[in-house]
Parts: structure tokens; C-alpha cells; sequence
């Protein structure tokens, strides 16, 4: 009790805030090369094979990375109550391919070797592109959304209303960010791919992963230019209480230019973020040509990791801006559960979250080592 009452709801708030980011990093980071590998399988394996070599990469850990969207889905649930109700029913279909495309991975991993049929093979192996291409695109054009806000309002009892469509989420800025996405996972799982394998496989991920690389740095410059030239930020114009109750209502928000940047200037050691977004990725590019296979995979978490904080760090301290409503956006001040639910699930994640990433650990430790061609056609378990 003495713990509670010295972390004010404010601190909660914030910590929650940081656990949110690390969940949505962790898993990018992890599961993230499972849907760049996928999305490289018919590029980086050219024979039956190969393919298969490209597949048993990570046919042993992609399963348990996906605990990070589930921790992800599940923090938002228990600790931002109104960013799920707005984001899981204003994103719904988009949520909805998401699992449909996820779903493929494991009928793809589980029959495309029941038959020795080369056009059966190819199909799931296309399946398995898609499991990986459709995730990374529509979480990349999710988050280029929430940056230009999301046209959803508030009634005077809380009640959600939302006004836009699935396809006026398609817009240029969004798809930008979702291109970034689909080359930033690719080169995380070039680099995953290089890591494990060895050979022709290897040499083609390298290829491949260093295109993604190149990309990404391209991208990632091309989305702050236009999110500073062309996106308008938002702002807390009024007073707002950090320790107060959670009501959207009880601030005032508008739209200024140039406001997604404020925070930098405001606070400079932020730039970190961006500029380890893009020295992650270029350090991926220079780790490729010389071979360092550890180094190019840290490269790209760094990479991951610098240019999701990003986001993250320009929009504090909103998490779901509304661009019809703007005093309605959710930020960490007001969007949140009560005080005592924070805290308990403080102590929960406290003592689970570090028992997750031991067994992680300790799970790669083991199967660690690369995939050969004996171990395909020598073991009746492989994919």
C-alpha cells in the first residue's frame, strides 16, 4: 500500500504510457522478422529447398513472438480503455485482414509440405508473403493515421462515434508509413535470414535486406518531410490535470502546424529516437557488406526501435488524436483506467513480463545455430 500511494496516478500514467511503447517495439522487433521473412520466402528461396530452409528460420520461435501483439492488444485493453473501443471498432476491417492474413501463417507452415506438388508448395508459399506483406502494410498505414487523427467524436455521456471508412484510411501520408513499414520489416528479416541461414539463401537475404535498408533510411526522411510540411499536429491548448479523472472532455485540444514537433524542440534529448531510427538502418547497410551477422540483426532492432519511439515521443502526450473533434482526442492524461487498476497491473506485469523475456532468452539460446540443408531433409520435424 505504501508503493500505491507514493506512485501518483500522473506517474502510472506515464509508466503505462512507456509499457505501451515497449509492448508495440517488442513486438516489431521479435515478430517483426517473422513478417519480414515471410515476405521475403518466394524471393530469398528460389528452389523447394531453399524455401524450406527460408521457413525453418523461424519455425521454432514465431509462435511465441507473437505473445508481444497479445501483451500489446491486452495493455490497451486494461490500460486505455477508450484507445481499444476507438481503435478496434474504427479499425475494424483493418483489424480484420490483419488476422485473416495472420491466420495463413500457421495453415501455411502446417501444409505446405503435406504434398509434394510444386504448384501446392508455391500457393502456400505466396500465403505465407501475404501472412507477412498485410500485417507490416496495414500496422504502418495504422500508424500514419493516427498521426493525421481519426474522425471520431464524443457524445456528452462518453458515448463513440465514428465517421470514417476503410478506405479513407488509404491515404497518401498512411500508405507512405505503410510502405516504411513493409521495408523496415523486410530488412529485419533479411537480417534474421543472414543470421540463420547460410549459402545462396544467405547471399540473396543480404541483397534483399540491403535494397530494405536503403529504403527505409529513404522513407523514414521522406515521412518527416512530409509530416512536418504537409500533416498538422495537435496541441493542448488549456489547462489539463496529469492526476485528474479520465474524461477526453475536460481539455481543450486543437490543430496547429508543426505541432507533431514541438516536443523536440521543447525537449532535444528526444531527437535520439529519429536519429537512431536512421543509424540503426544505416549501420544494417554498412553490417551487410562485412559480414557481422549478430551486428546486423542489433542494427535493425536499434533501427525498429528509433523509429517507433519516434512516433511515440512527437505525439506525447497523445495516443489517439480526433481530427473532427479535437477536444475529444485520448492522450495519457485522460484515456486511461483508474489509479488502483494501473497499479495493480504494475505489479502484475512486474513480475511476469521479466519471467516472458527469460523464457525468450533462454528459447533462442537453445535453438541457437543456423538451418542447413541436412537439417531438412534429415529431420522428420522440420517445416
Amino acid at each position: 500500500m505504501i508503493l500505491h500511494e507514493l506512485l501518483t496516478y500522473e506517474t502510472l500514467r506515464v509508466i503505462w504510457w512507456v509499457l505501451l511503447g515497449v509492448l508495440l517495439i517488442g513486438f516489431a522487433a521479435t515478430d517483426g522478422f517473422d513478417l519480414g521473412v515471410g515476405m521475403l520466402l518466394p524471393f530469398a528461396g528460389q528452389t523447394d529447398l531453399e524455401r524450406r530452409i527460408v521457413i525453418n528460420t523461424i519455425g521454432p520461435v514465431w509462435e511465441g513472438n507473437q505473445v508481444w501483439l497479445i501483451l500489446g492488444g491486452g495493455a490497451i485493453f486494461a490500460a486505455w480503455p477508450p484507445l481499444y473501443a476507438v481503435s478496434f471498432s474504427g479499425f475494424y476491417i483493418a483489424m480484420f485482414a490483419i488476422l485473416a492474413a495472420l491466420i495463413l501463417r500457421p495453415v501455411g507452415f502446417k501444409y505446405r509440405s503435406k504434398r509434394e506438388s510444386a504448384r501446392w508448395r508455391s500457393n502456400w508459399d505466396w500465403a505465407l508473403f501475404i501472412g507477412g506483406f498485410v500485417p507490416s502494410l496495414i500496422f504502418g498505414v495504422a500508424v500514419g493515421n493516427v498521426l493525421l487523427g481519426v474522425p471520431f467524436r464524443l457524445g456528452t455521456d462518453l458515448r463513440i462515434y465514428y465517421d470514417g471508412g476503410f478506405f479513407g484510411l488509404l491515404n497518401p501520408f498512411a500508405l507512405l508509413c505503410g510502405v516504411l513499414s513493409v521495408a523496415m520489416l523486410a530488412m529485419h528479416g533479411a537480417a534474421w535470414i543472414v543470421l540463420k541461414s547460410s549459402g545462396i539463401v544467405a547471399e540473396r537475404a543480404r541483397r534483399f535486406g540491403t535494397w530494405a535498408a536503403l529504403a527505409t533510411v529513404l522513407l523514414y526522411a521522406a515521412g518527416g518531410l512530409a509530416l512536418w510540411l504537409f500533416v498538422d499536429g495537435y496541441r493542448i491548448s488549456g489547462a489539463v490535470d496529469p492526476n485528474g479523472p479520465s474524461n477526453p472532455l475536460a481539455k481543450s485540444a486543437e490543430i496547429a502546424p508543426g505541432a507533431w514537433f514541438a516536443n523536440y524542440a521543447a525537449h532535444p534529448w528526444m531527437l535520439l529516437a529519429p536519429a537512431l531510427g536512421f543509424l540503426g538502418a544505416l549501420g544494417v547497410l554498412w553490417s551487410l557488406k562485412t559480414g557481422r551477422e549478430v551486428r546486423t540483426l542489433l542494427l535493425s532492432k536499434l533501427a525498429i526501435f528509433g523509429i517507433i519511439s519516434s512516433v511515440g515521443l512527437s505525439m506525447f502526450p497523445f495516443i489517439l488524436p480526433s481530427s473532427v473533434m479535437p477536444g475529444a482526442s485520448l492522450t495519457v492524461w485522460d484515456a486511461s483506467s483508474s489509479h488502483l487498476t494501473l497499479f495493480i497491473m504494475l505489479v502484475c506485469t512486474g513480475i511476469f513480463l521479466p519471467l516472458i523475456v527469460l523464457y525468450t532468452a533462454w528459447v533462442y539460446k537453445v535453438l541457437w545455430g543456423k538451418v542447413e540443408e541436412k537439417d531438412i531433409t534429415e529431420s522428420g520435424h522440420a517445416y
